[in-house]
């Protein structure tokens, strides 16, 4: 009879988590960053139906590097919690916080878990406060544990170079268009720190709008708005001119 194969506890959760990093490793890296008025999601995708950025509740947004379909599930899940809560108890006691121990939990419980693969995901929850700094950010690697973000926090597959390069450029009281110019300058450099382009069609932006006067702060810019953004036309009286219009068709059922 033959000796089992044997591999210590160690070696099995660093076997693991290997698998889980080149997996989210494989996907393109994105961008969570505070400005003066909210926060602001930005990364490279091309698909215009497939987002990276999603609700969750009110205040709170979703993002996510890696497998598309396991975080999807996980987005469910959490937009499914955030509504039992809400309707349970009450809504402002639906927070970031509470849905990144959830998330936490899951991750965790799949990663230690023998009987299935790891998720190969990464995910960030944000939520925006009444001031900047009632503002939260919280980072979930594929192990389950949480990491409270300040400022700016980048996921997925150039992330350390792409938050170092944010460390040492964003700043608070940032407009929109000032950290969105920094996140897709971020998001072009590549390893060997040459710039590529980045049009803004092959961009997914959205963001959480503290000044927006609806009880939902989660909205997307796309189209001409993003555009002027990027080129720094959307500073002046256009932009505000348009700040309170939509162009995510998911607002259109807004309360």
């Amino acid at each position: 009879m033959s000796t089992p194969f044997y591999v210590s506890p160690q070696q099995a959760m660093a076997d693991r988590a290997e698998y889980a990093r080149k997996g989210i490793a494989r996907g393109r890296s994105l961008v969570v960053l505070q400005y003066a008025d909210g926060i602001v999601f930005v990364g490279e995708n091309p698909s215009r139906a497939l987002h990276k950025f999603s609700e969750i509740y009110d205040r709170i947004g979703f993002a996510a590097a890696g497998k598309y379909n396991e975080y999807e599930n996980l987005r469910i899940g959490g937009v499914r919690y955030a509504d039992l809560r809400g309707y349970t108890y009450d809504r402002g006691d639906v927070t970031a916080r509470g849905l990144a121990n959830v998330y936490a939990q899951t991750l965790g419980t799949i990663f230690s878990s023998a009987g299935e693969k790891p998720y190969e995901v990464e995910l960030v929850v944000a939520e925006v406060g009444e001031t900047p700094e009632g503002d939260q950010i919280y980072r979930l690697p594929h192990d389950g544990s949480i990491v409270d973000e300040h400022g700016s926090v980048a996921v997925g597959g150039n992330a350390e170079q792409i938050s170092s390069y944010l460390d040492q450029r964003h700043r608070e009281g940032m407009t929109l268009a000032e950290a969105l110019k920094l996140a897709v300058q971020a998001l072009s450099r590549d390893t060997s720190g040459s710039e590529r382009e980045i049009p803004a069609e092959r961009l997914e932006v959205a963001v959480l709008d503290r000044t927006r006067p609806q009880r939902r702060k989660f909205r997307r810019i796309t189209g001409p708005r993003l555009e002027r953004l990027l080129t720094g036309a959307g500073e002046g009286g256009t932009a505000a001119a348009d700040a309170g219009k939509s162009e995510d068709p998911e607002d259109a059922s807004e309360e």
